[in-house]
């Protein structure tokens, strides 16, 4: 059942220090790669600092299912035995809500000869489009049925050839699922794109010993992989920049706020929304700039804006923040004057249509919010003075931007179906209450 969240306009202010939580897209990456590391060298690696979101724990269920032993070593760390892993599963493959786990272990399987498997998911998850990534694993030879391109997607590992991939789109996911696929096939698998999307897989694959190069040319960004043997190293996982965002937008646009938020990714692939922090003029410091796993990590100090400027996200920075889009859309709605989000298509194609449910929802605020194919127009106010009912869309990131919003909201914000905050930062409210001072 779902469960909705009354809140009213926080009387005080923001102020102390959080440690983030781990990043969800490089611990879905230190589970699947830290399975193969496992795998070919025959010994156990130990992941610290993994998410506890439930994505995550759907890829681990998987790999449970799939013969990998779980051996838990404190609340963050476990240790994987997959030495006898990756024999075919007795039952459907449940990805719940995610989108990462089908796409890259959809690569993976694909290239493992003899592995036959179903992926599902939920109700959300069977309308996202997967013809992105069967396209180019079947350009190599993978043997994969859908229903019209979507869930439930039956696969029969087998040998796999290399390909040069052109992405239309810039793409992580599909990026990452070829990468994977392309360890198992015979010779170099390339993949180009447009733009630079999230690089987590390169650095894990480079960081534990995967022949890969990266590099850009006259077709794009470019990333090639052949056979590799690795090397067993402990994987750490850095704290979550997309989670950070929520409490960075939070401390810029509550008064008199002040929050130091510790152990953030900042790999430049990731960082798009310092950028626009910049563009709009909050008052932002990054500090103990360090490494942890090859990436790179830094603790993020943001304090009141009172002038917060209008900005303009399109081109090459979009796959640098698309998760953050919708609590910047927050940001714009209290900036001083009109930003606009353009070149931001894929956002209908996330947990819910993003760019419709975002214009449905800061309408319900009272924003002045125009609807584009690619994105939207936001004029923004110095006061935000509305009750209201808004539907999360059981999408958590729109979720918690409304929850931000409905911090300098003068009158009672009800937010439908909060409890899917639970997918990706189940400690979000407690967090944010460490923060409040009354």
């Amino acid at each position: 059942m779902e469960k909705s969240l009354k809140t009213s306009d926080l009387k005080g202010f923001l102020s102390g220090e959080i440690v983030i939580p781990p990043d969800k897209s490089i611990s879905h990456r230190s589970l699947i790669i830290g399975a193969i590391v496992s795998n070919q060298t025959g010994k156990k690696i130990n992941i610290k600092n993994l998410s506890k979101g439930a994505d995550c724990l759907n890829t681990l269920e998987i790999l449970k299912n799939i013969g990998v032993k779980i051996v838990k070593l404190s609340d963050r760390e476990l240790e994987l035995d997959a030495k006898d892993a990756f024999m075919s599963p007795n039952k459907a493959l449940d990805c719940g809500n995610s989108g990462t786990t089908v796409r890259l272990l959809s690569g993976l399987f694909s290239s493992i000869e003899g592995f036959s498997c179903v992926f599902i998911g939920d109700d959300s998850l069977k309308k996202r489009p997967m013809a992105r990534i069967i396209k180019p694993l079947s350009l190599m030879g993978a043997e994969i049925s859908s229903n019209d391109n979507k869930l439930p997607l039956k696969i029969q590992g087998r040998k796999l050839n290399s390909i040069t991939y052109i992405s239309p789109i810039a793409s992580a996911q599909v990026k990452s699922a070829i990468l994977l696929a392309g360890l198992f096939a015979q010779g170099v698998t390339k993949v180009v794109e447009p733009f630079l999307s999230r690089n987590h897989t390169e650095i894990m694959l480079e960081y534990l010993g995967a022949k890969i190069k990266t590099g850009k040319d006259e077709q794009g960004f470019w990333t090639s992989i052949e056979k590799s043997e690795f090397v067993l190293k402990d994987i750490e996982i850095a704290g979550d920049i997309s989670s950070a965002a929520f409490f960075m937008v939070a401390a810029a646009i509550v008064p008199n706020s002040k929050v130091l938020i510790k152990n953030v990714g900042i790999n430049p692939t990731r960082t798009g929304i310092l950028d626009v922090f910049k563009q709009a003029e909050i008052n932002f410091k990054i500090l103990n700039e360090r490494l942890i796993s090859g990436e790179k990590v830094a603790d993020i100090e943001v304090c009141y804006s009172k002038n917060i400027k209008p900005f303009k996200i399109n081109g090459e920075i979009i796959p640098r923040l698309i998760d953050e889009i919708p609590v910047l859309a927050v940001l714009a709605s209290v900036a001083q004057g009109k930003s606009i989000i353009s070149d931001a298509s894929d956002l209908r194609n996330k947990e819910s249509d993003r760019i419709k449910a975002i214009v449905e929802g800061l309408r319900a605020f009272k924003i002045d919010i125009v609807e584009k194919q690619d994105g939207f127009i936001i004029n923004g106010k110095s006061e935000i003075n509305s009750s209201v009912t808004v539907e999360t869309h059981l999408d958590h990131r729109l979720a918690m931007s409304y929850y931000i919003l409905s911090l300098i909201n003068k009158k009672e914000t009800v937010l439908k179906g909060f409890d899917c905050v639970n997918t990706s930062f189940p400690e979000f409210l407690e967090l944010m209450d460490n923060l409040k001072q009354f």
